[in-house]
């Protein structure tokens, strides 16, 4: 499967997104492609090679449309250019404003008694510029929707404003009669106004995105490289697989890496949202774009490239800004005919006012009020600059979230099911208790083991095994100096246990996993495992019992040790003795009993169940990102996490739906509001041009969340 990544230019309402993704999804070999108005980015999912990128840029370019692939390597080129564009709007709208302003000062003098009335033809003069060449934007945006047969926001701007110009040159040179029914104030002021929105939009948006800007920022452009023992500065893309890298103390790491020399407090707070920096020695893994502190480091390339954990840390928080939550396929649908319903409901207006006994004209303005004031920006950018902000600020506080639909999902989980060890304990078992002299058979036979319960085996005396065997859920077996020998839990056992079953019952009550070794005839020893309990297990229980969500643990270990970790935390419901491959079954049970489940793992040994459940929590660190496919990875081992990755939903959905009841109402209340007469298109022009600001801005106070 193949999948492109576009920049889009042009657009400038839902309308234009949807119409993008129709005339794409139309192509022989696109699978799904999905538009995002407010990233201006467009991701093409194809089932097979026969269709090249090319092709699709030649077909949205045919559609009115600019496309380009997206490419890591030119971000920097990108950014400059959104700035050389933000200055040239921002030019434009002053020299709009400074024709305007006069054309519109004589509204603001009725309310003092004062007639500040310009002479129509110098009116004229004032309005052309502003309608004929600032507004060439619009023009060249509804022509492209016009030919497409469809409609967007400028073609409604384009033909209130031309009707309203149209009408006042046609009155200014028709007989006296008509010389004071000219309204150039209307069309230049909305033209100016719809300006001014479109650039404070694009400032906002920018805000929007700045969560990304600033991982992008992490790395350095640069790198001491360091070569026969000479150090020598090299430009980052220079740098490859093996390299050494000398890093100083308070500069950004360039690389992944592991420590060859030295040792340092790394500061990891961008990637990991952890604030308390992380002490690093000798062999210990890096990540590039951390902080080094007062150690000087000597790193050996690990991963260069796409293959960097800030890269696919960057992939993935594009990734879930670029897909579309549920809530928007309704929002789709309504931006689809939202702009022919607008043209039927202005030409009605024209109808029933000139049926009412009005002049055509006054039927005309209240017409181009209804034009102007119908806003499909606002619905557009609802859902994604919401979406956008919750990723970014959560990314912040180390919660990857891959996908929109996660972070809308969140917040009605209800269940929360954790996988035991390594979720809410340390993931470093230890050998606590044992019988028997025999650790170094059990030693022996776990090196062909790759369970976590291996590494508290440890012996310097290990020797050849043979024939080694593992069942899933049960044990290991293998022969030592041509003895059978087996290692595993009670249903790996083929010997009498009874003689050994009451120190196993005392180990497991006190939280053990109990580890049992027999060979042909007997059973041998028992060696009691302890996992340490995190800290934050505790309070991460009480925190999403105080919000009414449910945790459960699903392990395979034994009921009794399962059950004396849950009580030591606070968790009353346990399942336990469960094979791996039966952990998704008990949570599509949860499931069919109308529960929304979050299942939180560690993204390899329970991907079954993270798969099943409606939204999976992986618990990962900065290094080992890549390996999961949950929905959300946690990139902090710590249960605190879960609960506030629910939070941010919780507030990201809140802001979903303040932002689609203020886009809705807006034009609920404006489009009758026009119609009836109780507007007039300058005011219809700045409520249009504000709505989409206030919905960008309201998305944008996510920025504030904490945990």
């Amino acid at each position: 499967m193949i999948e492109y990544q576009l920049n889009i230019t042009g657009m400038t309402c839902a309308s234009c997104a949807s119409r993008i993704e129709k005339v794409v999804n139309r192509l022989d070999g696109v699978e799904h492609a999905s538009v995002n108005l407010a990233t201006e980015q467009a991701s093409v999912r194809l089932s097979n090679d026969q269709l090249a990128a090319d092709d699709i840029i030649a077909k949205i370019e045919n559609a009115g449309f600019g496309a380009t692939l997206l490419d890591d390597t030119n971000q920097d080129e990108q950014e400059e250019e959104n700035k050389r564009h933000l200055k040239r709007d921002r030019m434009t709208v002053l020299f709009c404003a400074l024709l305007t302003i006069p054309l519109v000062a004589p509204m603001a003098g009725l309310f003092v008694g004062q007639d500040w009335h310009l002479n129509g033809w110098l009116q004229l003069a004032l309005a052309t510029p502003v309608q004929l060449i600032a507004a060439q934007r619009f023009y060249k945006s509804a022509w492209g929707a016009f030919k497409a047969l469809t409609g967007n926001m400028d073609l409604l701007v384009s033909i209130g404003t031309t009707a309203a110009y149209g009408l006042s040159l046609y009155h200014l040179l028709s007989p006296s009669e008509h010389a004071n029914m000219i309204y150039f104030e209307a069309s230049a002021a909305v033209t100016t106004l719809v300006l001014v929105g479109k650039f404070l939009e694009s400032r906002a948006k920018h805000g929007v995105t700045a969560a990304i800007r600033a991982l992008m920022h992490l790395r350095p452009e640069t790198a001491r490289r360091v070569v026969n023992g000479k150090e020598e500065t090299v430009a980052i893309n220079l740098i490859k697989k093996g390299d050494h890298v000398l890093v100083k103390p308070g500069e950004h790491i360039p690389v992944d890496g592991r420590i060859l020399e030295g040792h340092s407090q790394i500061d990891e707070s961008m990637l990991t949202g952890e604030s308390m920096p992380v002490k690093k020695n000798t062999r210990d893994t890096v990540t590039g774009g951390s902080i080094n502190g007062s150690g000087l480091l000597t790193i050996e390339t690990t991963a260069i490239g796409k293959e960097t954990t800030l890269a696919k840390i960057i992939e993935m928080i594009q990734g879930a800004q670029a897909t579309k939550a549920p809530v928007q396929k309704l929002v789709d649908k309504i931006a689809a005919v939202f702009v022919p319903i607008v043209c039927v409901i202005a030409l009605v207006t024209v109808i029933g006012w000139v049926l009412a006994g009005a002049t055509y004209e006054q039927g005309l303005i209240n017409a181009i009020t209804v034009l102007v004031i119908a806003c499909p920006c606002a619905l557009g950018l609802a859902t994604p600059t919401a979406i956008m902000a919750g990723t970014g600020v959560a990314a912040k506080h180390g919660i990857l979230i891959k996908d929109a639909q996660s972070l809308e999902l969140a917040h009605k989980i209800d269940t929360v099911v954790f996988d035991k060890t390594g979720t809410l304990t340390e993931g470093k078992p230890q050998l606590i208790e044992q019988t028997g002299a025999f650790l170094d058979i059990a030693a022996n036979l776990q090196q062909g083991s790759e369970h976590p319960l291996a590494k508290a085996f440890v012996s310097e005396n290990l020797t050849a095994i043979k024939n080694f065997k593992a069942t899933s859920g049960r044990g290991i077996e293998a022969d030592i100096a041509n003895t059978r020998y087996r290692l595993g839990n009670r249903a790996h056992m083929t010997n009498d246990l009874t003689s050994l079953e009451p120190l196993a019952l005392e180990m497991e009550k006190n939280g053990l996993t109990v580890v049992w070794l027999e060979n042909e005839t007997k059973v041998l020893s028992l060696f009691g495992i302890g996992d340490k309990v995190k800290e934050s297990s505790s309070q991460a229980i009480k925190q999403l019992k105080s919000n009414g969500i449910t945790p459960i643990i699903l392990s395979g270990d034994n009921e009794v040790t399962a059950r004396a970790v849950a009580g030591s935390i606070g968790i009353e419901d346990v399942i336990a003795q469960v094979l791996p491959d039966e952990k998704a079954g008990h949570i599509e049970r949860l499931k069919q009993n109308n529960h929304v489940v979050a299942m939180v793992g560690d993204g390899v040994n329970d991907a079954p169940a993270l798969a099943s459940a409606d939204v999976s929590f992986a618990m990962g660190t900065g290094s080992d990102v890549a390996i999961h496919s949950a929905g959300v990875t946690l990139m902090r081992p710590d249960p605190l996490l879960v609960e506030q990755a629910i939070n941010i939903s919780k507030a990201t959905y809140r802001k979903i739906q303040q932002n689609l009841f203020w886009a809705f109402i807006y034009n609920i209340i404006g489009l009758p509001a026009a119609a009836f007469g109780l507007l007039n298109p300058v005011i219809a022009g700045a409520a249009m041009a504000l709505s989409s600001v206030c919905v960008v801005t309201n998305s944008l106070l996510l920025k504030r969340w904490k945990p």
